[in-house]
C-alpha cells in the first residue's frame, strides 16, 4: 500500500514512520510512505507557501498554486488523472475504526495536510475527496493527523503484524472494547491473575474475555452498547460491574 502524504514538514514524517512497526513494515515493503514537501512547487525564489488571506484576519493561508502542482506530480506518478485525496481537517468525517478498515482495502492514500491557518478553498474543492479529523480539537497541522491515520491503516494491512489475527479482539473491532490481559508474574503487588485465565479451558477463557468486553465497554463507552442485544446473564454482570465501578 502506497501513502502520499502532501505535506511543509517531510522530515515529520519520515522520523514518525521509521521506527518500530511501521518502520519494519517498510523496510519490507508491506508499505510504502512517501512524504512529499509541497515547498518544493512552490513558484517564487523562497520557496513561500503562503499569503496573507484577503478580507482579513490572523495568520497566514496555503496558496493555491503549490499544493495543486504537488497533487498533480503525485497523479502523475501514479499514472492517475484525477486520484482521490484526503485532506486532514477538524471539519472532516471523525476517524473512526470502521473507516480505517475501509481505507486499508484500498491500494494508495494521498493525504494533505494543512498549516497555518489553513488553505486556499480553491484547490481544497478541486482535489480533495474527503477530509478526515481526528478528533474534536484544533493542532497546529496536519502531519499528526496523517501520522495517527497512516499507523491505523497500516496494522490492518496483512503481515504489518506479526501476528494477524492480534487486530481481531483489539478494541472496536466488534464495537466493544478490548478485555483486560495479564502476564508473569501471577501475582503483582498483592493484585493476582483471574484463575480462569490459569485453568487451561480455552472455550471458558473466550467466554470469560468475550463478558469483560461487555463489562469494560459499559464502564468506559456505555453509548457503544445502545444498540445490542444482551442476555439477562450479560445484564446482570455489567450491572453488578457499573455498581463495583461507582
Amino acid at each position: 500500500m502506497n501513502f502520499y502524504v502532501m505535506t511543509l514538514f517531510p522530515d515529520m514524517i519520515r522520523a514518525a514512520t521509521d521506527e518500530s512497526i511501521i518502520g519494519r513494515a517498510k523496510e519490507s515493503g508491506l508499505i510504502r510512505i512517501d512524504p512529499v514537501n509541497i515547498r518544493d512547487y512552490a513558484f517564487n525564489k523562497h520557496s513561500r507557501v503562503d499569503d496573507y488571506p484577503y478580507g482579513g484576519g490572523a495568520g497566514m493561508l496555503m496558496q493555491a498554486e503549490p499544493v495543486y502542482r504537488c497533487y498533480e506530480s503525485i497523479a502523475t506518478r501514479m499514472g492517475k488523472e484525477k486520484p482521490p485525496v484526503i485532506y486532514l481537517s477538524p471539519q472532516g468525517e471523525t476517524l473512526t475504526q470502521a473507516k480505517v478498515e475501509d481505507l486499508a482495502h484500498r491500494d494508495d492514500l494521498i493525504l494533505l495536510c494543512g498549516h497555518y491557518e489553513g488553505i486556499d478553498q480553491r484547490v481544497l474543492d478541486e482535489i480533495v475527496t474527503e477530509e478526515i479529523s481526528v478528533g474534536d480539537y484544533v493542532l497546529t497541522g496536519g502531519e499528526l493527523p496523517a501520522l495517527i491515520l497512516i499507523d491505523a491503516v497500516a496494522r490492518m494491512i496483512p503481515g504489518v503484524l506479526h501476528n494477524d489475527g492480534s487486530t481481531e479482539a483489539e478494541s472496536f473491532s466488534e464495537g466493544l472494547l478490548e478485555y483486560p490481559q495479564y502476564t508473569r508474574p501471577e501475582e503483582w503487588h498483592d493484585r493476582k491473575v483471574p484463575e480462569i485465565l490459569l485453568s487451561g479451558h480455552h472455550a471458558n477463557v473466550e467466554k470469560w474475555r468475550y463478558l469483560q468486553q461487555l463489562i469494560t465497554t459499559a464502564v468506559k463507552r456505555p453509548d457503544l452498547l445502545e444498540d445490542r442485544d444482551l442476555s439477562d446473564e450479560e445484564m446482570e454482570a455489567i450491572e453488578q460491574a457499573l455498581q463495583n465501578s461507582r
